[in-house]
C-alpha cells in the first residue's frame, strides 16, 4: 500500500532542475533507500517533502491526500517528521528539555516553563535511554558531542510519534556503536509498522536495511527496487564511479 507519493514533482534553482519531473511511489510500513551521488537531489527532496523548500510543479500525495504546496508547519498534521543532515535542536535548552518540546507539541517557550507531567517525564526518559543519551539529560545541547547531538535529533523525530519518518543521512559522522543504535531504532520504527524514508551514503547500512530504492541522478530517477539489484546495475555504478 502506496502512503506518499510524489507525481512529476519540480523543484528549481535559477532555473537548473534540482528534482526533475520526479514521480515515485513510497510503500507503508517499508524502508526506503534514497540514494544517489552528491547534488543529485536526495536533500532537496526531503526539503520539499517537508516543506523546507516550496514546491515548483508537480504533486506530493501523502495518505491519499493531494498537495501542491506544504508548511513546515503543517507537516505533523500530515504524519510526517524529519532529521536534518545540519542538526536542528534547541542549544541552550537541555537534552530532557528538546525531548519534552516535541512530546507535548506546545511552544517552545510554553513547553520551557510549564510543570510537565509524569506521563511525559517517563516517555522522555523511555526515548533518551532509546537513543542511548539518558546520562545526558540535563545537559545543555549546545554542550553534546557531534554523535550525541545527531542521536538527539532522532530522539526528538520519535517524540513526534508519526507514521513517516524522512531520516537525512542520520549515520553521518557516527562511531560504530552509535551506527548500531541508530540501525536498531529504525528496524524497530519498522517493526511498529512506521515508514522510513532513509538518504544514506553507506551502500552497506542501506543493503542491510533498506526493503526498496531509489536511485537519484540529476534530479531524475536513475533506477529503482530491491537494493542488491539496483545497486548492481551498470548505470547506477557509473553515476557513483562518475561523482
Amino acid at each position: 500500500m502506496t502512503i506518499l507519493q510524489t507525481k512529476n514533482l519540480i523543484k528549481k534553482f535559477d532555473g537548473v532542475h534540482a528534482v526533475d519531473n520526479l514521480s515515485i511511489e513510497i510503500e507503508k510500513g517499508k524502508i526506503t533507500g534514497i540514494v544517489g551521488p552528491n547534488g543529485s537531489g536526495k536533500t532537496t527532496l526531503i526539503n520539499t517533502l517537508s516543506g523546507v523548500l516550496p514546491i515548483d510543479g508537480g504533486l506530493v500525495i501523502i495518505s491519499g491526500s493531494r498537495f501542491q504546496a506544504i508548511q513546515p508547519y503543517q507537516i505533523p498534521n500530515f504524519g510526517l517528521t524529519r532529521t536534518f543532515q545540519d542538526i536542528h535542536l534547541f542549544n541552550q535548552m537541555s537534552v530532557l528539555d528538546n525531548i519534552l518540546v516535541a512530546l507535548t507539541e506546545r511552544p517552545v517557550f510554553s513547553a520551557l516553563f510549564e510543570k510537565h507531567g509524569q506521563k511525559h517525564l517517563r516517555q522522555a526518559e523511555e526515548i533518551l535511554k532509546k537513543v542511548n543519551i539518558w546520562e545526558k539529560r540535563d545537559v545543555n545541547a549546545e554542550n553534546l558531542s557531534y554523535g550525541q547531538r545527531k542521536l538527539l535529533e532522532i530522539g526528538r523525530a520519535l517524540a513526534m510519534n508519526v507514521k513517516i519518518y524522512l531520516l537525512d543521512e542520520p549515520f553521518a559522522g557516527l562511531f560504530k556503536e552509535m551506527r548500531k543504535v541508530v540501525s536498531g531504532i529504525i528496524l524497530d520504527l519498522k517493526q511498529q509498522g512506521r515508514t522510513i524514508i532513509l538518504i544514506e551514503h553507506d551502500m552497506d547500512l542501506i543493503r542491510d536495511l533498506s526493503d526498496y530504492v531509489f536511485v537519484m541522478d540529476f534530479g531524475q530517477l536513475l533506477a529503482e527496487g530491491k537494493p542488491d539489484e539496483v545497486l548492481a546495475k551498470p548505470e547506477v555504478i557509473e553515476a557513483y564511479l562518475g561523482s
